[in-house]
């Protein structure tokens, strides 16, 4: 059952990208099946021990800005993640429900932002192979403001530039401490993606009210009334 949004308090929409409009499963295979492989073949060891050591190197900086920058692992791998990631590139998808989701929310007359951790390069190879930014009204990454969506003063930044109303706002990630975030910021509707991946099982959230089809809520989306 579609979350009962009163879609009448909502002007602005924030979305994330991986894992909520586009399949997550281009990034898990990149990070959990690509880097590993790579790292298992640059130092000659079993692709198992390989694995061990990315995921630990992923464990010690996650939730904070290293975790999503490209040049932080170049560096700490001695791989080049820029090529790495423009080579793959046309394997990234949107989800399908996403189109009909942007294209109502955007008919209906509400502001679509897309507000990703991922880093511009990637931001840009992805666009680039799925035409996203021509369905949404601004783009930002949170590299530019050099804080993640974990942090609070990420939030503050982005409101002083677009000047949502985090009354009005609704945000969909598909990451519970995300979302958290942006409730203790003061975002009052919050939404948990259920299915990021395609690959993998569906996943719950305690905090959250959460879908795994967008379409479920295009019924409920009317016309904006007012100015937005």
């Amino acid at each position: 059952m579609p979350p009962d949004f009163n879609w009448n308090c909502i002007d602005t929409v924030l979305l994330d990208m991986d894992g909520t409009l586009l399949d997550l499963a281009f990034d898990s295979q990149f990070w959990l099946q690509d880097v590993p492989l790579a790292l298992s073949q640059q130092r000659s060891i079993p692709l198992e021990n390989a694995r061990q050591v990315i995921h630990e190197e992923y464990l010690a900086v996650q939730h904070t800005m290293n975790w999503y920058c490209f040049d932080y692992w170049s560096e700490r791998l001695d791989m080049d993640i820029y090529q790495m990631t423009t080579n793959i590139g046309k394997n990234a998808r949107l989800r399908d429900d996403t189109l009909p989701f942007l294209t109502h929310l955007r008919a209906s007359g509400r502001q679509t932002i897309l507000l990703t951790n991922a880093h511009p390069h990637s931001l840009s190879v992805k666009i680039e192979h799925t035409g996203l930014d021509q369905h949404l009204d601004l783009l930002l990454s949170t590299h530019t403001f050099g804080y993640p969506k974990e942090d609070q003063r990420l939030w503050s930044a982005v409101q002083k530039q677009t000047g949502f109303d985090p009354e009005r706002t609704l945000f969909v990630d598909d990451g519970e401490p995300i979302l958290n975030a942006a409730k203790t910021f003061g975002i009052r509707y919050c939404l948990g993606i259920e299915n990021p991946d395609s690959t993998m099982a569906d996943k719950s959230f305690q905090s959250h009210p959460s879908i795994n089809d967008f379409r479920s809520l295009l019924p409920s989306i009317h016309p904006v009334t007012g100015p937005a």
